[in-house]
This record gives structure tokens, C-alpha cells and sequence, in this order.
């Protein structure tokens, strides 16, 4: 079998998405189980809608998560990512072999991929149309986590806009040829995307890899998780103070187990056990408490220099004057066991580094009075 080779590959056009920052945890976890390579690709054809600031969001969240990747352009001295709009030779090249071989034509400026078969004229109801249907046999689709699926595509479909911009379909195989995919391990709602897929890889003359599609993330009323359910994107956690252990935990319990109702699992366990086989089909729900509840394990079970690293942006950022790092070391200690957020940590020590500190006089006044209070203090 040839070694593992599975991708990544967000859009820069949106806020980064709990899905997907799972579908880069199991793509990433299967590349360094199985000892393959794991590829970031940003998909960024979409001019209008691209933005460097949601890039740096993509690059910001793998990295806190640990997920390094593998190969790619050299960006001084290390692996940037592949930028699909860096590669218009590539998809220009792919585009003259198919029309060379007679499967385009071009439409109102823009080019659309033909499909082989019998053609028809059928009126459309919902679009309240006539189009052009093709009898084709359907896709079938050996799916790593579905199983067996068919889906037709009956219907020529556009690969080239009239801007002159390659649309999604044709990008997204032409890569994963030229990269040498092995595995596209990706969200559900690509499924009916694939038969346009499978129809372009053998047009190309490629083998198409194996697919697995990861069941959706919903929220408690069994929609699909969107930006207003609290928790739906990666900045969510980043701010709070997660450490990227228990999220990097929880994503993986959105749909795979490892048995035995083991839910607390540190990084080495989960690139030891993650497989795509025990993930499950059914859509997951997503659980804010649980991940909270991670958090808090995480936080009690990793080292004291762990914690010191994570909690220290922290601590910089509410500007807590402690001076030294061997001063900050023995505040830490204290409040280890108790804090449930990074983001706590600083009003849990803010107090021992400061002498200016605002009194209840009544308190002050009730508490004084009581015999002793002075041999009390000066104890």
C-alpha cells in the first residue's frame, strides 16, 4: 500500500469553524498514526471573499492545537502552506489535457465540464427550467465510514467561471492528483460533492483516493452548529483560557471512541489509538459542559511547567506585576487545583503581588473590634 498521505484545506473566508478544526484533528491524527503525511492546502480561489485576517485565524488555531504540517512551499527555512492561488499553471496544465480529450466546452464565458452518456431535455421544477440530463451509471463511493454509497451526477457543471477563476470541483481534484492524496477525510456535506469528483478523476485518468466522510457537529436542538451556538469557533477557546489539550480531546470524542468509555485521553494516546475505522456515523452533539469538564482534568493532570506555559500570556496580558518568573512560580503552584480556565488564573493571583487594596470599612471596623484581632495579625 502507498504510505498515508491525507490534507487539509480550509477557505479563508469565514470565522474557523469547531468542524472544522475537528476535520483537521482527524486528518492529522490518522497521517501521524499511520506514520503518513499531513498537507495543509488553503483554498483561497475566492478572491472576493478571502482575508488574510481569517487566514492568520487557520494558521493561529493549528498551531495552538499542535498540528504541524508536513511539506509544502519553502517560506523561510520552514513549510509554508500550499496556496491554491499560487497554482494557476497547475490548473490551466489539468485543463488543457481535459480539453484536448473533448470533455469541455465553454458557455456563456464560463467552462463547464462535459459528461459522457445518453442526453435529454427535462423541465426542472424547482429551478422552472428546461436543462440537459446525462444517463451515466452512478458513482459508487466505498466510504472509510459510511460504507457503501451511490450518488449520480446527471448534469455538465462548471469548472472555470467567466472570470477566468477555477471554481471549487476542479482545484480540489486537480490537487489532491497532483499531491498524491491517499485518503480525502472531509464533512459530510461534501458527500454530494464527491460524484463530480469521481467523474473528474477518471476524465483525468487518476485513481480516485479513498474517501471517508465525517459525520456532522450539531447543537442541543439538532442543527448543525453554527456561529451562534457559544463555543462554534476556535477564538472561542483560545480566549478563555482552554488549554489545547482538552479541546484537541474533546473534538476527537465528536464522533470516534476508543472504547471502554475512556474519555480523558492525553495527546500520545489519542495519536496511538485514533483510527477511522471506530468513527461513528451518527451525527455528534456538541457539549460545551463536557469540554469544560476535559478542561479542568487537563489542567489538574499536566506539569507545573506546562501549566506555567499556557497560564503566562495570561497573567502578561491582565499585567499582574509580579516581577520574576521565580516569583510567579510558587502563585502558580497554589491555584493550579483550583482553576477551571486559564483566563482565571490572573484574578486568582493578582492579589499577592500588590499592596494597594480596596477595604470594607464596616468589615474592617466589625473585624477589629473582636477580641484578639491584633495578636491575630501580628501572628
Amino acid at each position: 500500500m502507498s504510505p498515508v498521505r491525507v490534507r487539509f484545506a480550509p477557505s479563508p473566508t469565514g470565522f474557523f469553524h469547531i468542524g472544522s478544526a475537528r476535520t483537521a484533528l482527524f486528518n492529522w491524527l490518522y497521517a501521524r498514526h499511520t506514520g503518513g503525511t499531513f498537507i495543509l492546502r488553503i483554498e483561497d480561489t475566492d478572491k472576493e471573499r478571502n482575508s488574510e485576517e481569517f487566514l492568520n485565524v487557520i494558521y493561529d488555531s493549528l498551531n495552538w492545537l499542535g498540528m504541524n504540517w508536513d511539506e509544502g512551499p519553502n517560506v523561510g527555512g520552514a513549510f509554508g502552506p500550499y496556496r491554491q492561488s499560487e497554482r494557476a499553471a497547475v490548473y490551466r496544465e489539468y485543463l488543457a489535457k481535459l480539453t484536448a480529450a473533448g470533455r469541455t466546452y465553454e458557455k456563456d464565458g464560463a467552462i463547464y465540464f462535459k459528461l459522457l452518456g445518453e442526453r435529454h431535455e427535462v423541465f426542472d421544477e424547482h429551478r422552472k427550467k428546461t436543462v440537459t440530463k446525462v444517463k451515466v451509471p452512478p458513482s459508487v463511493i466505498e466510504d472509510q465510514i459510511r460504507g457503501r454509497v451511490e450518488r449520480v451526477e446527471d448534469e455538465d457543471f462548471v469548472i472555470f467561471r467567466s472570470d477566468g477563476n477555477p471554481v471549487f470541483h476542479f482545484v480540489n481534484v486537480v490537487d489532491d492528483i497532483a499531491m498524491q492524496i491517499t485518503h480525502v477525510i472531509r464533512g459530510e456535506d461534501h458527500l454530494s460533492n464527491t460524484p463530480k469528483h469521481i467523474e473528474l478523476y477518471q476524465a483525468i485518468g487518476a485513481t480516485p483516493p479513498k474517501f471517508a466522510h465525517i459525520p456532522l457537529i450539531l447543537n442541543h436542538e439538532g442543527k448543525k452548529l453554527s456561529k451562534r451556538d457559544g463555543g462554534s469557533s476556535i477564538t472561542y477557546f483560545l480566549d478563555l483560557g482552554y488549554t489545547p489539550e482538552a479541546v484537541a480531546n474533546y473534538l476527537c470524542l465528536l464522533g470516534w471512541s476508543p472504547g471502554e468509555n475512556r474519555e480523558f485521553l492525553k495527546t500520545p494516546e489519542l495519536l496511538q489509538l485514533f483510527d477511522l475505522v471506530e468513527i461513528n456515523r451518527r451525527n455528534s452533539i456538541f457539549d460545551l459542559d463536557k469540554c469544560f469538564w476535559l478542561n479542568g482534568q487537563h489542567l489538574q493532570h499536566m506539569s507545573q511547567e506546562r501549566f506555567e506555559e499556557l497560564a503566562l500570556p495570561f497573567v502578561d496580558k491582565a499585567g499582574v506585576p509580579y516581577g520574576t518568573r521565580e516569583a510567579l512560580r510558587p502563585a502558580l503552584a497554589i491555584v493550579k487545583p483550583k482553576v477551571k480556565h486559564l483566563s482565571d488564573v490572573p484574578g486568582w493571583i493578582g492579589f499577592l503581588f500588590t499592596e494597594d487594596y480596596a477595604f470594607d470599612p464596616e468589615a474592617v471596623a466589625k473585624s477589629l473590634a473582636k477580641p484578639g484581632a491584633g495578636d491575630r495579625l501580628e501572628a
